[in-house]
């Protein structure tokens, strides 16, 4: 743990310079020797006098500023330069309604357990000074604002700082001096990143609902962050089991805590069907009324689809919807019997099995019907990506199965998206810019290597590291092992960039972790298998390649299981962990949390040896 931080300043003519008298006193007006050039009010003089002391005295931030996940880019502390979090915190923020939402998040992280009231305030010069400071700007102007600020200056150059530090995009460069703490991005996506950096910088207690008696300390020094693929990411599938919008919104938090931007909604398989489309109405109503083991099912109505939207763009998620096609359409088929090949409806089906439904690839209105509901679904999405899914049609074969993938790849160009399928896509014809979602478990794959030949780019979810519906362990209540089993270390150890043979990194746009729901049936039961595999896989998405360190990893990942306990979150104790010492919990909650208040019910599980059918699954999807 870094020493006890000292009174004297980063900067300035030593321990009777204004910035070792505090914020209070360092914001105002200087003279050349550093001392204020006016006299500072008796109420600002107790204030900084009553902090300085409270710094000498108190122990170390309890959090070192390496304990991050996914593991910055680059990290310098600075063990003199602890920053203390007071009462009277307030927001900076430049005039952009953008990071003003970021900022206004940040309020919204910080006042449940601190009890501060946190306001926010717009400020048009980015180097003014404050207790915390987010800063949007280009490179050039980073710069700028770095050298107006004399303590920052100082310690960015004696941290080596270069322009390299300014990262664009998604990154993120997070400097805390006693002073403040300073977001600077080109990007509201990357200040929101940098924001839940600060929030793992500051002790685990910030994670709790109500306030709790605390030092607010972030430790000092600067963070240069950016990630390693643009596309990093989770699937939840809602089709086996229904899940209502407050446990996608709880998903969407999981996603964004660890810097993941894209949820990949499965809205639609053979148990039920999970968006409203207007034109074709009864897939809802009918095709939504089934789920695994019989339960009531439910679907999105067009209101509740843009809810999710939205809520997932305010934190920088990209919503990525798939339905599946032309395989897992039983729903499908039994609201809407003419697109069956032999029209007549099927029964529903709620059992686990895949491979044998299919809509009828002869039947022009078979196009009518993907047309329609590819146009619809893509109009409510205002992300880039539609996917139409593709696996285990095992009963459309050859030309007919890609002769159907091919019009369907046209049919997402002409609604302004770009498609993106699972790998059983590979050999139709390529379309510009598709992307194909690989599952598969050797490594080996020469079909989908010549689709990158020929332009493809791959999301990586190899079903042995990152299908995260296989168990941890052969005792794991609930979950699959088809795949292997998939303990905390092998989601971690694989590299996204050399994974596939005859695959160049720079084909990889990222990764993905799918989380099937066949035996998956509540919120909490979604929260133990998604957790603590997915800050492992965000880490591999995110990170730099020389980063990556098991022993390190698991030495940080102990650290968020108080966080989790803290915020009501579910999730497996791994015995690889050296989890703290904490309150112990149920292995896997069965019942619904108060997330799950819209929920008509909590489906029951099936019963494995009551759902005989077709041949047995190969991905799970």
């Amino acid at each position: 743990m870094p020493p006890t931080p000292s009174a004297t300043p980063a900067t300035g003519p030593g321990p009777l310079g204004a910035a070792a008298l505090g914020p209070d006193v360092a914001a105002l007006p200087t003279d050349p020797a550093g001392l204020p050039a006016q006299e500072p009010a008796a109420a600002d003089l107790a204030r900084a006098a009553a902090r300085t002391a409270g710094d000498l005295l108190a122990p170390p931030a309890p959090v070192r500023l390496g304990d991050v996940i996914p593991a910055p880019e680059r990290v310098a502390p600075d063990p003199t330069a602890d920053f203390v979090l007071s009462e009277d915190a307030a927001i900076r923020v430049s005039p952009d309604p953008a990071a003003r939402d970021v900022a206004a998040q940040l309020a919204e992280l910080l006042r449940p357990a601190t009890g501060y009231p946190v306001p926010v305030t717009e400020v048009a010069d980015d180097a003014t000074a404050g207790h915390l400071v987010l800063t949007l700007s280009g490179p050039a102007a980073s710069a700028s604002a770095s050298a107006s600020a004399s303590a920052s200056a100082s310690a960015s150059a004696s941290a080596g700082e270069s322009a390299p530090d300014r990262p664009g995009g998604e990154g993120y460069r997070l400097h805390v001096t006693p002073a403040e703490v300073r977001i600077i991005a080109a990007t509201a996506a990357g200040l929101f990143h940098g924001v839940q950096t600060l929030r793992q910088l500051l002790p685990s207690s910030i994670d709790s609902p109500v306030p709790v008696a605390e030092r607010w300390v972030v430790p000092g020094g600067l963070i240069v962050d950016r990630p390693r693929f643009p596309y990093r990411g989770a699937m939840l599938d809602v089709a086996r089991h229904f899940f209502g919008v407050a446990d996608v919104l709880r998903v969407i938090d999981h996603l964004a805590r660890y810097k993941l931007n894209h949820l990949h909604l499965h809205l639609t398989d053979d148990q039920g069907w999970r968006i409203a489309v207007d034109s074709w109405p009864r897939l809802a109503t009918v095709g939504g009324a089934t789920e695994v083991g019989g339960g009531p099912g439910g679907w999105y109505t067009a209101a509740d689809y843009r809810r999710i939207v939205r809520y997932a763009a305010r934190r920088h998620v990209t919503l990525v919807p798939e339905i599946d096609l032309p395989g897992h359409t039983n729903a499908a088929l039994l609201a809407y019997p003419e697109l069956a090949p032999d029209k007549v409806a099927p029964a529903p089906y709620t059992g686990t099995e895949v491979g044998f439904s299919y809509v009828d690839p002869a039947d022009e209105r078979t196009y009518d019907f993907v047309a329609d509901v590819l146009g619809e679904v893509a109009a409510l999405t205002p992300g880039p990506w539609l996917h139409i899914g593709g696996d285990e049609a095992f009963k459309v074969k050859g030309e007919a199965y890609t002769g159907f993938i091919e019009r369907a790849q046209r049919i997402v160009a002409a609604t302004g998206k770009t498609v993106v399928g699972w790998h059983q896509l590979a050999p139709a014809a390529h379309l510009d810019g598709r992307v194909l979602q690989w599952w598969g478990t050797n490594g080996d794959d020469p079909v989908v290597a010549e689709a990158v030949r020929r332009g493809a780019r791959l999301i990586l979810s190899p079903g042995n590291h990152a299908y995260f519906d296989m168990k941890y362990a052969p005792d794991t209540p609930i979950g699959h092992d088809w795949a292997g089993l998939i303990d905390v270390r092998r989601s971690y150890d694989w590299d996204p960039g050399a994974h596939l043979a005859e695959v160049p990194a720079e084909a990889v746009l990222g990764v993905e972790a799918p989380l099937w729901t066949e035996s998956v049936t509540s919120l909490a039961e979604i929260e133990f298998m998604l957790l603590p595999r997915l800050p492992a896989l965000a880490e591999l998405a995110w990170s730099p390649r020389a980063a990556h360190d098991w022993a390190g990893f698991r030495d940080r990942l102990a650290g968020h299981g108080p966080r989790w306990d803290r915020a009501g979150i579910a999730f497996h104790r791994s015995p690889e962990i050296p989890w703290a010492a904490e309150p112990a919990q149920p292995a896997v909650p069965r019942q619904p949390t108060a997330e799950v208040a819209d929920r008509a019910s909590v489906p029951v599980r099936p019963d494995p040896a009551a759902t005989p059918g077709p041949p047995p699954a190969t991905n799970g999807a």
